[in-house]
């Protein structure tokens, strides 16, 4: 089941701007693939395979960013598949895609940046 794209941005958006790695990680299954480019800078590849190394990788990312924060912009879902925009604490717009296995939790996600930050 896929869930409402408002309820999972808003409590997805939460879980990030609270920094609690626990409450990241409850949205995400074992078997979990991500791909983002952000990944490469801090552990050497965009493409994370597996729960224990997300959670390495995003550790390290609220380590060198104490202040991020995220504010949810919208949100789509159909299918088992839901996409959510939103800006970061550099004003940097940004969406992210997840994909939903039977037990409702994230197993496969993907983000993409707008390359400037608003303003510049």
């Amino acid at each position: 089941m896929t869930p409402d794209a408002s309820e999972f941005g808003a409590e997805w958006v939460a879980a990030w701007s609270s920094h609690d790695l626990d409450r990241i990680m409850a949205h995400y299954s074992g078997d979990v693939v991500f791909r983002t480019p952000m990944a490469e800078r801090l552990v050497g590849t965009g493409l994370i395979e597996s729960k224990a190394a997300l959670r390495t990788y995003w550790g390290r990312a609220l380590e060198v960013a104490p202040h991020l924060k995220f504010d949810l912009q919208l949100g789509y879902a159909r299918f088992y598949v839901l996409t959510i925009a939103y800006t970061n604490h550099r004003d940097q717009l940004a969406a992210e895609t997840f994909g939903f296995g039977s037990d409702s939790l994230v197993n496969r996600s993907a983000a993409c940046y707008v390359d400037n930050v608003r303003g510049n």
